[in-house]
């Protein structure tokens, strides 16, 4: 009988989520430019499912390949993507086309965003993927305060900059965060698909829940959060 092809056989359904993820990640890059309301959302979304596909992960099973699957495709959501959306504000902001000095700031602080997170992913992939922690700020939750600080009108070209330079310091920095536990994840994942599908409801009551709670675990999650004890694919 004919084997399947490898790239059926290799895969689970968590690794597909993955392949999802990666996808989104893409239409936000794309969609930055033209609407960075939208390309926000779709960062949410791209977190959204980075969560799921750890969530199968453990319920229905790991592959070999998940952990390094998992890696790239945040590349795309969580480095690329919100890169493109700071630039693209920059550039709507400040009219960059007749200003040389702040046209290479707009690259140039997106660029070491992307740099800094590339290089973070890659050491949490060889070191960090079963520990239950790692170090340096995780690219989504990063990449979760731009889009949903966008989502709630942090839209000037000076504090997007000035975030993703902080970002770009804080995601290769020695503090230690733990992975969030499964519960914690599905709440999170709850306020995310609010701020995705009502960004504006209620005064915007969604992305501010998420903002505010993406930066308590910005800011207390290296001492106050327990350890979950578990690697993200496990």
């Amino acid at each position: 009988m004919a084997s399947r092809p490898r790239v059926v056989a290799a895969l689970s359904l968590a690794d597909g989520v993955t392949a999802a993820n990666a996808a989104l990640g893409f239409l936000a890059a794309a969609l930055a430019p033209l609407s960075p309301a939208l390309a926000s959302r779709l960062v949410l979304l791209a977190a959204v499912a980075d969560g799921l596909d750890g969530v199968l992960a453990a319920r229905v099973g790991a592959t070999p390949v998940g952990e390094f699957l998992d890696s790239l495709a945040d590349v795309a959501s969580f480095c690329v993507a919100p890169a493109l959306l700071v630039f693209s504000a920059a550039q709507s902001g400040w009219g960059l086309s007749a200003i040389p000095g702040e046209f290479a700031l707009a690259l140039a602080v997106p660029a070491l965003f992307v740099v800094s997170g590339v290089v973070r992913l890659g050491l949490y992939t060889a070191y960090d993927t079963h520990r239950g922690r790692t170090e340096g700020v995780q690219t989504t939750l990063a990449a979760t305060v731009l889009a949903a600080g966008y989502l709630v009108g942090m839209r000037m070209p000076t504090v997007l900059l000035a975030a993703s330079a902080l970002f770009a310091g804080l995601m290769v920095a020695p503090a230690t965060y733990p992975d969030l536990r499964v519960r914690d994840a599905l709440v999170m994942g709850v306020v995310q698909v609010g701020a995705i599908l009502a960004p504006t409801a209620f005064f915007h009551v969604f992305p501010r829940l998420l903002l505010a709670c993406a930066l308590a675990y910005l800011v207390f999650a290296p001492w106050l959060y327990p350890s979950a004890g578990e690697g993200k694919r496990t």
